[in-house]
C-alpha cells in the first residue's frame, strides 16, 4: 500500500500549513473536448483577476504569501510558487494552453481559487511520496531536458524512492510522474500556507473532487494532511 507522508522535515518549518489530497481512481483522462476546457480555463482567468487587485503584481497577497513562505528554504534562483506562475500569465493577457483533462482542471481550480495545485500519475511513484527536505542528491528530470537536476539540500520537495517528483512545493514536476492521457489513478494536491484561507482551500478541495469525477468518472477521495495527521493511503 502506497501512502502521502509529510515529514517533520517540512512542519519543522511550516507547523500551520495543509496539504489537501485527492486520490482519483479508475479516471478516464483521454482528451474528447478540447474546447470544453478552453472554455473552463478562460473563465478562471477571469475569476483569478481578483486575486490581482494591486498594480504591483509581488504586493498581491496570493503572490506576496508564497513569496514569504520561498524564502524559508533553499531553492534555485527563480523558483517561484506554481499560482504565482499562473497568475503572472494571466497578468500578462497571456492564455493557458490545454494539456489533458486533469491538468486543465487542476489549472483551472488554481486559477479560480488563488492557490497552488499539482498533481501527478500514483501508479508511477516508487514506493511511498512523501513531502519533506531533499537531501540533495535526488534523480529530477524535467520536461524540456533530458538531463537530472537534483534538488538542493534542504529544498522543500515531494519525493519518492526513486527521486524527486516535484520541486520547491510544486514549482517544477518530474517527466517520470507526469499526468498523461494514459492516466487512471491520479494524486492531486493542493497546498495552503495561509490560515485565513482555509474556507476557500476547503472549497477548493471539494470543487477539484467534485469536477474530476463528473467529467472523467471514476471515484475521488479527499483528504487534507496537517501536523496532527501527517500521513494518509493514497492507493
Amino acid at each position: 500500500m502506497k501512502k502521502f507522508i509529510v515529514e517533520d522535515d517540512f512542519w519543522n518549518i511550516f507547523p500551520n500549513a495543509k496539504i489537501g489530497v485527492v486520490v482519483c481512481d479508475g479516471i478516464d483522462n483521454t482528451i474528447k473536448n478540447e474546447d470544453k476546457y478552453k472554455d473552463i480555463i478562460s473563465s478562471s482567468e477571469k475569476e483569478a483577476l481578483n486575486y490581482l487587485t494591486n498594480p504591483e503584481f509581488s504586493s498581491n497577497e496570493v503572490i506576496k504569501v508564497w513569496r514569504d513562505a520561498f524564502q524559508k528554504f533553499k531553492k534555485k534562483k527563480g523558483a517561484r510558487s506554481s499560482i504565482e506562475a499562473l497568475l503572472k500569465r494571466v497578468h500578462n493577457g497571456n492564455h493557458l494552453g490545454t494539456i489533458n483533462p486533469l491538468v486543465d482542471i487542476y489549472n483551472s481550480i488554481s486559477l479560480k481559487y488563488g492557490l497552488p495545485c499539482g498533481g501527478e500519475d500514483i501508479d508511477t511513484f516508487v514506493g511511498d511520496i512523501k513531502l519533506t527536505k531533499a537531501v540533495g542528491d535526488e534523480n529530477f528530470v524535467t520536461l524540456g531536458t533530458d538531463k537530472s537536476e537534483p534538488p538542493y539540500e534542504g529544498e522543500i520537495v515531494y519525493k519518492d524512492n526513486e527521486g524527486a517528483i516535484c520541486r520547491c512545493f510544486n514549482w517544477r514536476e518530474s517527466v517520470r510522474t507526469m499526468l498523461t492521457e494514459n492516466t487512471k489513478n491520479a494524486f492531486l494536491c493542493i497546498e495552503l500556507i495561509d490560515e485565513k484561507r482555509l474556507d476557500e482551500f476547503q472549497n477548493a478541495l471539494k470543487d477539484l473532487a467534485e469536477t474530476v469525477q463528473r467529467d472523467l468518472g471514476g471515484t475521488c477521495n479527499i483528504s487534507i494532511i496537517d501536523i496532527n495527521n501527517k500521513e494518509v493511503s493514497i492507493q
